[in-house]
């Protein structure tokens, strides 16, 4: 069975900083606890307590809770009401969908002078007759029953009629002990059909499994057992199919069936789960004959470029770029390139080899991209120095050719086409074309000015 451990205590109380001595609430639903145990000697100091939806069969192991104000211990296995004389601030006490048909013990919750809340919805003893007026009357301080206010006459006349009320309900009592007897027996008698039939197909499969089968199973599972797989899928559904349609009756016992077998198929899907797991092979990165191989466990976007101008390849690799550069592991090869990225690994054989001594690895600090430089191991860069060469005499002979082209332009010249008494008969070929006064003007005075040296000039004229 499964009960309250300190670790699942400080892991609910992370609102108190995990601390579980001044707790004052916590919320343990829905954690299949089998067993209320520990609360009361932990947290001392608890006002409010969930325990909703497990499967508490009793209640206990709160009695020292003397501070406790709340209790939900709705949706568990709970047949009688007990051990809550302790709690002596409980104000409000949740009993909702239990087993509780032994009503009559509700009289220990005579001492809870401070309970004004009580919910018993969902329980069996709300179906007897009278159970409404035995608990008004059993419970003075109750204020409240199954959200519904208690009204003054109604706790007079169930005080009035008490007596006929609690005869009757002691009978109702009695045939809900003797069903609850006969459920319990049968119960017992189903489970042990159940193991029985259990052992029978254990034997029956160990039974039928001669040498030869053996060895067939065996050879299947190495090679995957994939025909395997949809037989017992299959069994698997009937199984389910089987189980889930029985009618069973709503008893503490069927709920502990149905958890143990949910539980039971979880485990088993965990156990394939992790055996998957198990056998899965560890990825090769390198071949038994030395050969690497490609692999991009990450999934992460690269490129490779070859850089001729520097005779080297780069290797840009999009790492994320809030990852911490201690999480990177670069291991440079002379064929291959490998980069683990949170150990999973990055594998590039690479076109050609390279000086793993001289490459260089560094992080963009805007992208976070990984670049390594890796210089190529063949001395291209003689080669390089040939066709730099060739070019360097490609780059001269142009230059040649254009030099021999002005001097070819520079002799084909003739200096007696742009002598001085070719310009002039230019000008006087010019001279001769256009004729007007204002060309003419200017030779007039220049003439005067010349020839006539005294002469005065007389704008009348």
């Amino acid at each position: 069975f499964l009960s309250v451990t300190e670790d699942l205590v400080r892991r609910r109380a992370e609102h108190n900083n995990s601390e579980i001595f001044s707790l004052e609430e916590i919320s343990l639903h829905q954690q299949e606890i089998e067993k209320l145990e520990y609360l009361d000697k932990w947290c001392r100091d608890l006002k409010i307590l969930y325990l909703q939806n497990n499967l508490i069969p009793k209640i206990e192991n709160v009695g020292k809770l003397k501070k406790l104000e709340y209790l939900n211990v709705a949706l568990n296995n709970i047949e009688r009401i007990e051990n809550l004389e302790g709690c002596e601030e409980l104000k409000k006490l949740d009993l909702t969908a239990n087993f509780i048909g032994e009503l009559s013990s509700i009289e220990a919750l005579k001492c809870n002078i401070h309970l004004k809340e009580l919910f018993l919805v969902g329980n069996p003893c709300t179906e007897f007759e009278g159970y409404r007026p035995y608990v008004v009357a059993i419970l003075p301080q109750l204020e409240c029953l199954d959200s519904k206010e208690i009204e003054r006459s109604e706790r007079i006349q169930a005080l009035q009629n008490y007596p006929e009320v609690k005869q009757k309900i002691r009978e109702q009592e009695k045939a809900y002990l003797l069903k609850r007897a006969r459920e319990k027996e049968e119960a017992q008698r189903r489970m042990q059909e159940k193991k029985d039939m259990k052992q029978k197909q254990m034997k029956s499969k160990l039974g039928y499994d001669s040498p030869v089968s053996l060895q067939n199973k065996e050879n299947h599972q190495a090679e995957g057992d994939r025909e395997e797989e949809p037989w017992r899928t299959v069994e698997d559904d009937e199984e389910d199919r089987r189980f889930w349609e029985e009618p069973t009756p709503y008893t503490p016992e069927s709920r502990i069936e149905t958890h143990r077998y949910i539980e039971e198929k979880r485990r088993a899907k965990d156990n394939i789960r992790e055996s998957k797991n198990r056998e899965k092979p560890l990825r090769t990165l390198i071949t038994a004959e030395g050969k690497a191989l490609n692999a991009n466990v990450p999934k992460l976007h690269f490129s490779l470029k070859d850089d001729e101008e520097n005779n080297q390849i780069i290797l840009d690799l999009a790492v994320y770029r809030h990852l911490d550069t201690s999480l990177l592991d670069v291991d440079v090869q002379p064929t291959y390139i490998r980069v683990l990225v949170k150990g999973k690994p990055f594998q590039l054989v690479l076109p050609e080899e390279v000086k793993p001594d001289s490459s260089s690895a560094k992080r963009s600090q805007t992208t976070g991209h990984l670049v390594v430089s890796m210089p190529k191991a063949k001395e291209i860069i003689l080669a390089k120095q040939k066709v730099s060469a060739s070019v360097k005499h490609s780059d001269c002979d142009t230059l040649q050719r254009s030099a021999r082209s002005v001097q070819v332009e520079k002799l084909e010249v003739d200096p007696a086409k742009y002598s001085f008494p070719d310009v002039t008969k230019i000008i006087q070929e010019k001279e001769r074309i256009g004729q007007g006064p204002i060309k003419l003007q200017p030779e007039k005075t220049t003439e005067t000015k010349k020839s006539f040296v005294d002469f005065e000039n007389n704008e009348d004229v």
